[in-house]
C-alpha cells in the first residue's frame, strides 16, 4: 500500500476513534426523529465530533426503560418525570427541547368560543386523567370558579383515536398533543386556547419548555464537554428547521403529514416551540408549574416531593 494511502487510512481511523458516542433512544414517530434527520443531513454530528447511536423505540415509556437500564444516554421526556425520579433516588437531569404544548381544538363552526364554554360539552382528553395539559387546564379554570371535570363530559384516550373522534364529530372539543392539534388545524379546526397561553395565569413568566433531553446526571458530569457539544448540535439543527422551509420538504415523509397544509402546520407549531429563554428562566417557571401540578394532581403525578427537585435542570454552562 502506498505511504500516502496508508497515512490516509490511519487518519480516518484516528478520526473515527476521536468521535465520542452518544446513545440516543428515540420514538420512531416522535418529533426528535425529525431533528435527528436534519443533524445527519447536515453532518452536524460529525462537526460536533459526535457519533450518534440511535435506538428507535415504539413509545416514550420504552425510552424511559432504556435510560434507566443504562442502554441509552439520552431520551426525550419531561421535567416532571425527571423530578419524580430524582425523588425516588434516580439522579436524572433535564435540558429544554420544546415548549410546544397541546391545545383545545373545536370545529370551526362550533359555538365553543372560550374555555368557559366547555361546560356542558364533551371534551376528549389525550393522555389520561393525569396528563399535564389536562391538569393545567383544570387548574386555570378553577381560578374562574369552573370545575371542568365535573361540569363537562370527559373522554380519555390515545391521541390518534381522539383525533379521529374529533374529525368524526363524536366529541365537541379535543385537548390533544401539539402535533395532533396541528393536524386538526390543517383540517379546518379552530383553537379555543393553547395550553401555553394559560400558563401565565398559573404564574409562569413565559412559554415553558415542558419537554427536554434527559440523561443521567453522573454521566453528564463526567462528560460535560460532550453534553455541551450535543446541546450545541441540536441547537444548530433547530436553527436550520426554524429558517429553512426547504428542510421541511425533505423531512416531510418522517412527519407523516398527509398533505402540504398539515406539513405547514407541523412546521409552524414546531418553530413556535423552539426554546429561546435562559435556562434559569425555564427552571423558575417549572418550579411554579410543578407546585400547580402537585396541588391538583397530588402524589399520582409528582410522587412524594412537593417541590421540583433542585437538580432537575442541567446547566450546560454558567447561566446557560
Amino acid at each position: 500500500m502506498p505511504l500516502a494511502a496508508a497515512l490516509l487510512c490511519v487518519a480516518q481511523i484516528i478520526t473515527c476513534q476521536a468521535a465520542e458516542t452518544v446513545r440516543v433512544a428515540v420514538q420512531k414517530t416522535g418529533t426528535f426523529a425529525w431533528e435527528l434527520a436534519v443533524i445527519r443531513a447536515h453532518s452536524l454530528d460529525r462537526q460536533a465530533n459526535l457519533s450518534l447511536q440511535v435506538q428507535e423505540l415504539a413509545s416514550p415509556e420504552a425510552g424511559k426503560v432504556a435510560l434507566r437500564a443504562g442502554s441509552a444516554d439520552v431520551i426525550i421526556s419531561d421535567w416532571l418525570w425527571v423530578s419524580r425520579e430524582r425523588g425516588l433516588g434516580a439522579k436524572l437531569t433535564f435540558y429544554p427541547y420544546s415548549s410546544a404544548l397541546g391545545a383545545v381544538m373545536v370545529p370551526d363552526a362550533s359555538p365553543i368560543r372560550t374555555l368557559a364554554d366547555l361546560r356542558s360539552h364533551s371534551l376528549a382528553v389525550a393522555g389520561g386523567p393525569i396528563d399535564k395539559s389536562w391538569l393545567l387546564l383544570q387548574a386555570s379554570l378553577k381560578k374562574s370558579g369552573i370545575d371542568l371535570k365535573s361540569e363537562s363530559t370527559i373522554v380519555y384516550g390515545a391521541p390518534p383515536l381522539l383525533m379521529a373522534k374529533a374529525l368524526g364529530g363524536e366529541v365537541d372539543a379535543n385537548l390533544n398533543y401539539w402535533n395532533f392539534c396541528a393536524a386538526l388545524e390543517a383540517k379546518g379546526f379552530r383553537r379555543v386556547a393553547d395550553i401555553a397561553d394559560i400558563l401565565p395565569k398559573l404564574g409562569a413568566k413565559g412559554r415553558t419548555a415542558m419537554v427536554g433531553y434527559v440523561f443521567d446526571e453522573n454521566w453528564a458530569i463526567q462528560n460535560h464537554d460532550l453534553v455541551a457539544r450535543f446541546i450545541a448540535m441540536t441547537r444548530a439543527a433547530k436553527d436550520i428547521m426554524a429558517n429553512s422551509d426547504a428542510e421541511w420538504d425533505k423531512i416531510a415523509p418522517l412527519t407523516g403529514a398527509s398533505d402540504p397544509a398539515t406539513l405547514r402546520a407541523y412546521r409552524d407549531r414546531y418553530r413556535e416551540g423552539i426554546p429561546r429563554r435562559a435556562i434559569d428562566d425555564e427552571e423558575a417557571d417549572a418550579r411554579v408549574l410543578y407546585r400547580v401540578l402537585a396541588s391538583i394532581g397530588g402524589r399520582d403525578i409528582v410522587g412524594p416531593e412537593p417541590e421540583l427537585d433542585s437538580g432537575t435542570f442541567f446547566h450546560a454552562a454558567p447561566g446557560g
